[in-house]
């Protein structure tokens, strides 16, 4: 997943940019969990590096040596594949036939797999198979454009999810169905003025951004396209024998609608990637789509060029277990793993045949050792007083969570929820034993069914057997959905919930469980029902939580990142030994990450707030301070107390009070996208000017202003701890079970916020490496964590026994007062982890004392100090002045 422009037409004003933001035939079937995702060459260690047109093939291939020297086994890269030209981030793919031009082409990529092959490293490329790029001008996206002209009779059509029925509304003619293209700055009306048709005799203008130009593929596509319509940047293709009519004619002859993008949310009769129309959903469990659409990178796979593959957004597909095993399959089992988020104590299934996650599972439960649950209940009720936001809108995570939910789905998911109700009248009206069930009902009966769905999304599918938890979970969703069409006795209709009903048409609802269920019928509508109710429950958990729940509650916001619980934020050595001993029996080569390009905060930005909780009442008292100067000082008040916690918080993290003002062109855009998807006083699409204004005059004049000397003496007392923080979650982040995942520069202390701002050009740390292998002191955190990852990664990659199927994972628990504050394990019984929890709390109960860690028998020598210890030493001898140690047997 990632954050993509908002659908604004080109050629108009536009916002900001919000958060979307996925062969060799060698069939093995899967005997166990995971089994079935073994490859030969399992990575030890991965290397995130974001390509773009600013770092290319050719960077990365310059980067290679370094990697190579910091230890990791492979590099991963970003997709490849032909994307929007300019695209920063390469997920909105246009063609899959070709690797993208912008980076060097298919030899710029050939280069950089021989070179990464000479120093011993492997690829790991990102593949994108839910979704395809609207472009601008359509005509990059050769498949879609096919469809734009010829309609449902295109060999295209099959690639994507349309719903020809419903674009009938409001054609002329015969009912004849047409794609809504929510692309006009207004109302058609105002905006036919604009459209021009040209004859397309001119250059070709697909050659001019690469890959297509070079190949010699006409930029008419085969001599079809006499004509083209514009509309500013955008440009369509002209149905054949339509070209000679008046204008107005000529727009509504076309196998598309040209509307007003606002019409999207209603009218939108294509899937597409959560609420971005600018992404058009693939059906990739289509054999021949599936084909089409990764011959490129099964070739590249084959050639020995790719390695591995790490499958973005899962979740969109119809089908997602179906899609793996093809995919596995045609890899030959290929070290593989999914973007998979997980909710609560929510596992992947057991059946998929994948390594694992990309690791936000493993993020949650690192992150959470560091927050101190006590302290973090103590910052929401402080929170709560400071902000008197009510519980549905930021004063409690579950109520906020829920509001959010039901705003999304009716509102930013309507044309999802239309979608379903008309597929589900299709079905009832097919059935006389089905039929009477009212619109309204079916509408009301999904709504409600969505709302209740704990986790992404179910995995059902007509035909095949329905898992037991989907089962229960469904169960339960429908019992507690049933209560939204009933009325409590001697109330008013209309009080018991957001509907008014019956007992009876209550029964709407088991209707809905089952379609949901697959188990209702095997017609094509059924299937269609059961797949889209999953992609859209999808869509409604990450658009609900990740781009407005999570915004809007903001007591600790460390613990609001992807798969994260900010209710219960905290994690128990326990509870982490308790995860750590379950992957490393069911996913021992899943993936690990602490950030990535989709991270809302870097780790060492969430490990710099996570302190917060162990100071709870001293930060709201210096929020409070701060707000009051910033206006004394400067005139300039934040325009609410939500805005207030959310800036100074961020710009803690970020680090403020440890130098000079903080660059404004860095976390002013944070805040306002803050604030937009919060969605609480403006939004992307309807921004309220003035109060963006006084976010933006108060983030500048407070948070990027001069630090404040009560904010320079908090930073500088808390900075011990930080240390602590960030050192540690790395540290357990490079030892626990599962394949670490390094995004780019954060070897080293990496302090960024939502993207863009995480997605600058990587630049190498070669020097400073050099430096530190040589035998100089680090210099500071940056050089200590560079040291750190540089020890854990090597001592991976030299003994890939210890740490991968076969490594074991052990927790070693600490004796003495402050056993509470140290979290250790040993990987195959040769290498042991030392970490310091809640380190300001152990301070302030007097620190580690008396306490001592019992080690297993033998030497034991410190990666990071070379001191020797053995037995149960004190862990102040352990540690030798770090917060952490990392220990093998001398």
């Amino acid at each position: 997943m990632t954050s993509v422009p908002h659908p604004l037409p080109a050629g108009r004003p536009a916002a900001a940019a919000p958060s979307a933001d996925r062969s060799a035939a060698v069939p093995d079937p899967v005997s166990g969990p995971g089994s079935g995702a073994r490859s030969a060459t399992v990575p030890t260690s991965t290397y995130r590096l974001q390509l773009q047109p600013g770092f290319t093939f050719a960077a990365a291939e310059a980067a290679v040596p370094y990697l190579a020297s910091l230890g990791v086994s492979h590099l991963h890269l970003s997709p490849v594949l032909e994307a929007v030209p300019g695209s920063a981030h390469g997920y909105d793919v246009v063609d899959h036939s070709a690797v993208r031009a912008e980076l060097g082409g298919e030899a710029g990529l050939r280069r950089l797999s021989a070179t990464a092959r000479a120093h011993g490293l492997g690829l790991v490329v990102d593949i994108v198979p839910n979704h395809m790029a609207v472009p601008v001008p359509e005509r990059l996206n050769r498949a879609l454009w096919e469809v734009l002209r010829d309609g449902p009779s295109s060999p295209y059509a099959r690639w994507f999810d349309i719903d020809w029925a419903a674009g009938a509304a409001g054609t002329p003619g015969a009912g004849r169905g047409r794609i809504l293209l929510p692309v006009l700055g207004g109302r058609l009306g105002a905006e036919l003025r604009h459209f021009r048709l040209v004859r397309n005799g001119g250059h070709d203008e697909r050659g001019e951004h690469g890959a297509r130009g070079r190949r010699g593929e006409r930029g008419d596509h085969g001599g079809r396209d006499r004509y083209v319509l514009r509309y500013f940047d955008h440009e369509f293709p002209v149905r054949p024998g339509t070209e000679r009519l008046p204008l107005p004619e000529l727009v509504d002859a076309q196998w598309y609608r040209p509307a007003w993008w606002r019409l999207a949310r209603t009218e939108l009769n294509y899937r597409r990637f959560f609420t971005v129309s600018e992404l058009i959903g693939v059906r990739v469990q289509d054999p021949e789509v599936f084909a089409a659409t990764h011959g490129t990178i099964l070739r590249l796979v084959r050639e020995g060029v790719v390695d591995g593959l790490r499958v973005d957004h899962p979740d969109g597909l119809a089908d997602p277990e179906g899609y793996l095993r093809r995919l596995r399959e045609a890899t030959g089992g290929r070290w593989t793993v999914v973007e998979k988020i997980l909710t609560g104590a929510e596992e992947l299934p057991p059946s998929w045949p994948v390594a694992g996650t990309t690791g936000y599972d493993a993020l949650r439960h690192a992150d959470g050792l560091f927050t101190d649950p006590a302290g973090a209940r103590e910052l929401a009720a402080l929170h709560r007083d400071a902000t008197g936001l009510p519980a549905e809108r930021g004063g409690a995570w579950e109520a906020t969570a829920a509001c959010a939910a039901r705003e999304v789905v009716t509102h930013d998911l309507a044309a999802e929820v239309a979608a379903l109700t008309r597929t589900a009248g299709r079905i009832c009206e097919r059935d006389p034993e089905l039929r009477d069930h009212a619109p309204w009902a079916l509408r009301t009966a999904i709504r409600e069914l969505l709302l209740r769905v704990p986790v992404y999304r179910p995995y059902t599918a007509p035909g095949k057997a329905v898992p037991e938890g989907d089962a229960a979970m469904l169960a339960g969703a429908a019992r507690a959905a049933r209560t939204a069409f009933t009325v409590a006795p001697g109330a008013p209709r209309g009080t018991a919930g957001p509907v008014q009903g019956t007992v009876e048409e209550a029964a709407t609802v088991d209707l809905v469980r089952d379609l949901a269920l697959g188990t209702a019928g095997g017609s094509r509508d059924h299937r269609e029902f059961c797949a889209r109710f999953a992609q859209t429950s999808s869509a409604l958990r990450a658009k609900a939580v990740e781009d407005r729940a999570f915004y809007r509650y903001t007591p600790l916001l460390s613990a609001t990142e992807v798969g994260g619980e900010p209710g219960e934020p905290g994690v128990s050595p326990a509870a982490f030994h308790t995860y750590c001993a379950r992957i490393q029996r069911d996913r021992p080569e899943t993936g690990t990450v602490l950030s990535t390009h989709d991270t809302k905060r870097s780790a060492d930005v969430r490990a710099r707030i996570a302190v917060l909780s162990e100071a709870p009442l001293e930060w709201a008292e210096l929020v409070e301070l701060l707000t009051k100067e910033t206006a004394r000082s400067t005139g300039t008040a934040p325009p609410d107390a939500h805005v207030a916690w959310t800036a100074w918080q961020t710009a803690f993290g970020f680090g403020y009070g440890l130098a000079g003002p903080l660059p404004a062109d860095r976390l002013v855009p944070a805040v306002l996208k803050a604030v937009r998807e919060a969605a609480l006083r403006t939004t992307w699409t309807e921004q309220d000017t003035a109060y963006e204004e006084a976010v933006r005059a108060f983030t500048e004049a407070g948070p990027c202003g001069p630090p404040h000397p009560a904010a320079v003496a908090f930073a500088r007392a808390l900075g011990a701890h930080v240390r602590a923080n960030i050192l540690g979650a790395a540290l357990v982040h490079l030892t626990m079970p599962g394949v670490p995942d390094v995004y780019q520069s954060t070897e080293r202390e990496y302090r960024a916020l939502v993207d863009p701002d995480n997605r600058a050009p990587f630049r190498p740390a070669a020097a400073e490496l050099a430096g530190l292998d040589e035998g100089r002191p680090p210099s500071g955190l940056p050089e200590e964590k560079l040291r750190l990852t540089a020890a854990a990664l090597r001592l991976r990659r030299e003994h890939p026994d210890w740490f991968g199927r076969d490594g074991g994972y052990a927790a070693l628990p600490a004796e003495g007062a402050a056993a509470g504050h140290c979290l250790a394990f040993a990987r195959a019984g040769r290498a042991v982890t030392v970490t310091t929890r809640l380190p300001r709390l152990l301070e302030r109960s007097g620190g580690w004392r008396d306490t001592r860690l019992p080690l297993p028998p033998g030497r034991w020598r410190n990666r990071l100090t070379a001191a020797e210890v053995r037995d149960a030493p004190p862990l102040r001898e352990v540690l030798g002045g770090w917060p952490v140690a990392l220990l093998t047997r001398a």
